[in-house]
This record gives C-alpha cells, structure tokens and sequence, in this order.
C-alpha cells in the first residue's frame, strides 16, 4: 500500500525558476499528458521562442501573454513510495492572495532561490507568509546553479543568506538542496556537477518526509453547515473536516456545551445508509435530544474534551490583509470560521510588519494593503476555533469587509492581555456574556444610523442600569441567548442568575435578545417554536421571522441628532 498523498506548495521570486523546477519534474517523472512536451516544444520553433520547461505550466493565455503564473494550479505526480500533489503558488505581489488560498492547504512548502541573485523583496514575503500560514516544514531550494557554475562557495553564500534572514523570523529550514532545474541536476539524482552535495536529490528528499497526520485521525471537527426538518426528523447537515463518527457516540456541541448522542445518519436509499463516517465526507446527522443547533456550530466527541475547541469572544490573530481600504480599529468586519459567521470588532493592532520590508510596528494606527499583522477581535457571539497548526479548518479564518473578502490568516496562540470589553459583560464567576442591550442609537444628518456603545460589568446581584440614553427596560426581564444555549434572569431591576434554556422559565415576565429587542415569548410553546424558526433561519425567512419575533423598538428609540 502506498501512503497517502503528500501536498507540496512552490513559491519564489519571480524569475526564480519555480515555474521550471515544476515543468521539470513534472517530465522527469512522467506525469506529464501525452504528447504535451512535443506539443509545447513545437509551438516554441513555431514563434522562435527557446524552449522552456515553465511553458508547461502556461495553462491560460494570459499568462503566456504576461509570462508570469497568475493562478493556483493544483499539480500530480507520483515516485514508487506515493502520490503527490504540487500546488504551485503565484510569485508576484498582486498575486498574493492566491497563493495564500493555495499554500494554506500544503504540508511542505519548497521555497526557491536563484543562486546568482540571492534573497529578493518576494523571497522575503513568501517565507513569512508560510511562517504565518503555520507550514512547518519549509526546504530551500537554490536554482539556477548552472549560472554559478555548480560552485560550492556559492551555494554556501546563499544558503547563508537565507539562513541569516529566516532566523530574524524564527524559521529553522528543514534541508537546502543545490539544483538546476532547467538541466534536471539534482531533482531525480546525485548529479556529477554537485559532487560536493552530499545530501539527497530533490525526489529522494520529497520520499523521506514523513506526512502529517491525516484529517480522519485528529479529534471530531464537524461543522454545522444547516439543520434540516423533515416529517418527524430533524437532520443536522455538514461535513466532517477531521476525525470519525459513528451511530452511539456521545458528542458536545459548541459554543453551547450540551451534550447528546448520534441515533442516526440520514440517508436518501437504502443503498446509502450507513452507520459510521470520516473526514472528508458529507453527512446527515440525527441525535437522541433535540434542542436548538444552528449553522456555524461545531459538534465534537464528549470523549474527546482533552482537545476540546476553545470558546470566546477574544481572538487574537495573525492576519494578512489584502483589503484596498486599511483595517483600522473599531471598525465591524465580517470574520468566518468554517461555516461561522459573526460580527467581529477591531480591539486592537498589536504589530503590523511590512511583508516585503519586515519593518514592524508595534504603535501602528491601520494595516495596510499586503501588510501582516497581529490583531485582535472582539465577536458579538461567541466564536469557536482551534489552533491553526492542531486543526487547519478552524484554526484559520476569513475577514469580509462589505462584500470583499479582505483579509485572512491563522490563530496560534490565545490573547494574553487585558482588554476592556464593549458592550455589557455578565459574568456569573466562570463565564461571560456579552450583550449589547445598553446601546444608544442616533440618526445623524447623513440618514445613517450612528451606534454610542456602552460599556459595563455586571457580577450576580449587582444592579444594572434600567434606563439610559434612548432605552428604558422593565425591572424584570430575560435575556435569552440561543446559540450559548443560556438565559441571563433579571429581577428586581438586578442580575439575579443564568440558567439553560430549557429550564422551566416564567415566560410572562419580557424577553429581549441580546441587543434589546422584545421577543414576543409568552409561554414554553412560544419558545420552541421560536427556536424551531430561527435554526432553520434563511435569507429568504428572516424578515417574516424579525417582525413575527422581534420588536426593537418596545425598549429602544433611535435619536434624532444633527439635522
């Protein structure tokens, strides 16, 4: 049995040679289709052009046009132990965001430098982009050593270079190898004309790394992609990123905790029916106790609580911005995690780096177009995540700014400092409940709706601020929030409790979401069917849902300023 496929990404400066270190191997090892090479070599005679290994990667006019690989191409090949997957990563600047979409799903990274020019701007760019992306195991591979004449002083030079400008980023090279792509010195073989070398040739290299461990044996990471109702069934839908699961097992769903058992998976024929499935596959899933679940959620094994995703409201993140318009702080983006999606808040910018300059800035005002940095987000819901480099789906994320996706990156450690939370923060001791119900809102002279955040902490019994600034609450009420499975209680004008949503509730006292607005909740039934509506929540369902449910403005009133 061969082992499982291993996923390589190439980059590089431009001109460096990764387009023909890939055309190279790709004929060397014969996984080119037939007849592509005779093909390609003919179309050069035909415009005088000399033939080059990197017109076999030229899959798109422009890019035989501009003679530069503007995409990310997902490449094959295979040696006696196993199957290879190449995704070869754009090498300009304005490419860059596809290379990061590409080298995020890549175990190996292969970084390539020519020998004769060294460490370029793009060299510098790409190691810290793998650095961000988390690859741990990075080769360097220096090209071109036909234009030194396969001279061992050289390589050294160059591999010091390297070596010197890693090291200012924490970056410690798996191996250097010496090669001449255009020539084949080195790739499948020793080569005569590095003698010198006395390490292994490219093929033999990529054999000896062992992969990483596949998806299907980390712990359960299964998403909630949608919930599904169908005559007395309810069928939670999604697709198993990493680990097994199977009819029996107890599972927690987060962010809320509670814990149940799978009965069941859905199936359309009998023929499909099933009683376990792995990562990578597309599932229905039914459970023994049917509570609120929702799109974003992520259901784990209870067994698994060792290596359990971390639940908060404070993410700190290493993000590569790409977005036209700077990042700047408070400012509202949208930050998606596998299938989450919520609001998230700009706290801070801890340090921006110029990728091409690697000058940081730790007093830095906005990120810019291609800078990386470290930021930190509140979410208006609690968000659940993994470090990047023990589960890749959500241990990385996207930020939407409008409609644009603007900026990604990884989360590799938890934030540290203090921050002063927005919003009301209500803690019962072990954990905190963020809800913006003591928010003021304003109509400026530009009809936009302006929001005034208040900021407070309230600890069981304390007394909370009952009337404000265009809102005025009953003394008692309750604060239901669904996706944390919780309702905060107050009574007597103070924060009395917090108990489970399916506890039993005086539901004749008001109910208001977690940014104020009554939920028109009057019994248990109303409650349910209230839930039952919002998991099967859509885009064409929201607004009959909102003015069914939702009155904002029973404690609320928008001032009029300015006009």
């Amino acid at each position: 049995m061969k082992e499982p496929a291993l996923h390589i990404v190439m980059v590089g400066h431009v001109d460096h040679g990764k387009s023909t270190v890939i055309g190279r191997l790709l004929y060397d090892t014969k996984a080119l289709p037939e007849g592509t090479f005779d093909k390609v070599k003919r179309i050069a005679k035909e415009t005088g052009k000399p033939f080059e290994y990197a017109y076999l990667l030229d899959a798109f006019e422009e890019e035989q046009k501009q003679g530069i690989t503007i995409d990310t191409t997902q490449l094959q090949f295979k040696t006696d132990k196993r199957e290879y997957v190449i995704i070869d990563a754009p090498g300009h600047q304005e490419f860059l965001k596809n290379m990061i979409s590409g080298a995020s799903n890549a175990e190996v990274a292969f970084l390539i430098v020519d020998a004769a020019r060294g460490v370029e701007e793009q060299t510098k760019r790409h190691a810290y982009i793998l650095k961000l992306l988390g690859i741990k195991k990075i080769y360097i591979l220096i090209n071109k050593m036909d234009l030194v004449d396969y001279q061992q002083a050289k390589f050294e030079a160059v591999k010091q270079q390297v070596a010197d400008f890693l090291n200012t980023l924490h970056v410690k090279p798996s191996g250097y190898l010496p090669i001449s792509a255009y020539y084949g010195e080195n790739l499948l073989k020793a080569s005569d004309k590095l003698a010198w070398f006395h390490g292994k040739s490219f093929i033999e290299t990529l054999d000896s790394i062992e992969a990483a461990d596949q998806p299907v044996d980390k712990p359960l990471r299964l998403p909630i992609q949608d919930v599904f109702k169908f005559d007395d069934r309810r069928i939670i839908a999604g697709r198993i990123e990493a680990g097994t699961l199977k009819i029996g097992d107890q599972i927690t769903i987060y962010p809320s905790g509670r814990q149940t058992e799978v009965t069941a998976f859905a199936n359309w024929v009998p023929k499909d029916a099933k009683t376990k499935a792995a990562a990578g596959q597309s599932v229905g899933v039914m459970v023994k106790d049917e509570f609120f679940n929702q799109r974003g959620e992520i259901i784990t094994k209870t067994e698994d609580q060792t290596a359990a995703p971390a639940v908060t409201n404070i993410l700190q993140t290493n993000l590569f911005w790409m977005g036209q318009a700077p990042l700047v702080p408070g400012k509202v983006y949208k930050l998606k995690i596998a299938t989450q999606q919520v609001n998230a808040k700009v706290l801070k910018i801890l340090k921006v780096t110029d990728a091409g300059t690697l000058a940081a800035k730790e007093d830095a005002s906005q990120v810019n177009l291609n800078d990386v940095a470290e930021v930190v987000f509140q979410t208006e819901q609690p968000l659940v995540y993994d470090f990047f480099d023990q589960q890749h789906v959500t241990g990385r994320f996207v930020v939407v700014d409008g409609y644009d996706v603007a900026g990604g990156g990884t989360i590799t450690e938890n934030y540290q400092g203090e921050v002063a939370l927005k919003g009301g923060d209500f803690t019962d001791n072990l954990n905190h409940y963020q809800v913006n119900i003591f928010d003021s809102y304003s109509l400026t002279g530009g009809g936009r709706i302006e929001t005034d955040e208040y900021q407070g902490k309230f600890a069981l019994n304390e007394k909370i601020p009952l009337e404000g600034k265009g809102y005025h609450y009953p003394s008692s009420f309750n604060i239901i929030l669904p996706r944390q499975d919780r309702v905060l209680l107050v009574q007597d004008g103070r924060f009395r409790d917090v108990v489970a949503l399916d506890d039993d509730l005086d539901w004749q006292i008001p109910t208001i979401n977690n940014i104020g607005a009554k939920v028109n909740i009057n019994q248990p039934e109303d409650l349910q069917e209230f839930l039952n509506e919002q998991e099967t929540l859509n885009d064409k369902t929201k607004a009959a849902f909102y003015q069914k449910w939702l009155d904002f403005n029973a404690y609320h009133q928008v001032l009029i300023e300015n006009i």
